[in-house]
């Protein structure tokens, strides 16, 4: 339930909050009222596929009484009283938010409208907004909603019921999922990226001094030291100055940081990748280039305002020490 109601946390920076008060909310019209305050419309599809409405007969409905411990996947917006959109799940996530039903909830709570849904119904729930902030977040109601009627309207389509094991296998299919898309896009990523970088070097004509590591990395060593490849696990000292290769704009070097080395743990993925890869292959003392493609750099977030989302990067890096 946490998934739903911490979106009401963000909406108390956009004022400063004041003390509750108790009030009565006036009946809308067309809503009917549960024993708790609970204003409610309830729908579910006729055979016809239009929307009839459905009686709420709790008590007497024997789906519910074993619904304690599952999972309700729903769709939900929350509007004020004067139906102004304030958040709708399906813009910020295209899966439904689950919902775990607890055997006691708040009465007149937001916890407990949830309750009353079952898969296929849609509903339409109106609250007191000092109730629902004070059952369901324990906070003060932001100044916005009580100056728009000070109560809250949820419309709600409840989609799926799980039980736990079921939920937890759907989000490790949806992991799954994730990562072999992102397997795809990374593969197809450095497709591109190694042929703009040959690119770069052919038209730099530095073909036939470049050597690519068995990750991927492109270096150009352009002036080779005299002391130890660094190991895994060995502190390792560089000077370096970075750019985007497409355009060439620098975006770090140790020049801004009074031209003192980094220091890194070689290996241990304290740095992206490009840099394990490339540092690994340079004797103390070199002087490299190092191109990487951006599934080795930054990937599709990228980093910051200066280097975009796939960016292929460019280093120039010297290695002074190795302890």
């Amino acid at each position: 339930m946490k998934q739903l109601l911490n979106f009401f946390l963000l909406l108390l920076i956009f004022g400063s909050t004041t003390g509750l008060r108790a009030q009565t909310l006036a009946p809308a019209p067309g809503y009917q009222r549960t024993a708790s305050g609970t204003e409610y419309q309830l729908f579910r599809r006729d055979a016809a596929g239009r929307y009839a409405p459905r009686p709420l007969a709790v008590a007497a409905d024997a789906a519910y009484a074993s619904r304690v411990g599952q999972v309700l996947l729903i769709f939900i917006q929350y509007r004020t009283d004067r139906d102004s959109l304030l958040m709708d799940s399906r813009q910020m996530r295209p899966e439904p938010l689950p919902v775990v039903l607890g055997p006691t909830l708040p009465t007149g709570s937001i916890e407990e409208a949830m309750s009353l849904l079952l898969p296929g119904d849609s509903a339409l729930f109106r609250f007191n907004a000092d109730t629902a902030f004070a059952k369901s977040l324990r906070q003060p109601v932001p100044p916005f909603i009580k100056n728009s009627g000070n109560a809250l309207r949820l419309v709600v389509v409840a989609k799926q019921l799980l039980t736990p094991e079921q939920m937890e296998a759907r989000q490790k299919a949806m992991l799954d999922e994730q990562q072999r898309l992102l397997k795809a896009r990374t593969a197809k990523q450095v497709v591109k990226d190694d042929a703009f970088i040959q690119a770069y070097l052919k038209k730099n004509k530095l073909t036939t001094t470049a050597k690519k590591t068995v990750g991927g990395t492109w270096y150009v060593i352009t002036k080779r030291g005299t002391g130890v490849l660094p190991k895994k696990g060995q502190t390792v000292s560089v000077k370096y100055r970075g750019t985007v290769l497409a355009t060439g704009k620098e975006f770090d070097s140790t020049a801004k940081h009074g031209d003192t080395p980094f220091d890194f743990v070689l290996g241990q993925g304290q740095v992206i990748k490009g840099w394990d890869q490339g540092i690994a292959v340079l004797p103390k003392g070199s002087k490299a280039m190092l191109l990487i493609p951006a599934p080795l750099g930054y990937g599709e977030r990228g980093a910051g305002g200066d280097i975009p989302p796939n960016a292929v990067l460019r280093f120039d890096v010297e290695l002074t020490g190795v302890k």
